[in-house]
């Protein structure tokens, strides 16, 4: 995936203009989007694995997880679905270092949640949400548009750090539109 320009991630207090209150209300939730997702699929939840492995990770991820630039970690990408469309791409990333011998194997985690295992250990902390117009270059091709909104969120348990980025698809702001009782 080519690296361009990269995103700038902002927290809520710098973010102009505002978007409307319903993507606001997404963006900034601090609950388990996993969760939300399920309640708006009505349990017509899924993941679908995009890719995983070791990857020099992006010049913006190794700044929020404070690395040195060029720093290699896991990479996990998938799709969040909803009745089996994808409602949301999620990157996740976590240095090598901080993952060998840490106990999270995010290599095994297959079309599991890794935001419901992350909510599920208590030991996790998680940091302020970021977010960004996401660059449509770095989305999977079948899903790549200008100006879809991300965010961010680090995640850290000890000496680990995981970053997680997710980007809101077109279709999900389309299901949760027609289904405002279940978001």
């Amino acid at each position: 995936m080519p690296h361009s320009k990269s995103p700038f991630w902002v927290p809520r207090s710098q973010l102009a203009p505002l978007p409307d209150a319903s993507i606001l209300d997404w963006l900034f939730d601090e609950g388990s989007l996993t969760r939300r997702l399920t309640r708006l699929s009505k349990d017509g939840f899924s993941v679908t694995p995009l890719f995983e492995g070791w990857q020099t990770l992006r010049a913006d991820e190794c700044t929020a997880l404070d690395l040195a630039e060029g720093s290699e970690g896991w990479v996990r990408e998938v799709y969040l679905r909803g009745h089996g469309q994808a409602w949301v791409f999620a990157r996740s990333v976590a240095s090598r270092s901080a993952l060998q011998g840490d106990g999270l194997h995010m290599d095994e985690l297959g079309s599991r949640s890794l935001g419901e295992l992350l909510f599920c250990d208590h030991a996790f902390q998680r940091r302020a949400i970021e977010v960004c117009h996401y660059p449509q270059d770095w989305l999977p091709t079948d899903v790549q548009a200008p100006g879809l909104w991300g965010r961010r969120s680090r995640f850290d348990r000890g000496t680990l750090s995981v970053l997680v980025a997710e980007i809101f698809l077109p279709t999900l702001w389309s299901a949760a539109r027609a289904h405002p009782e279940n978001c």
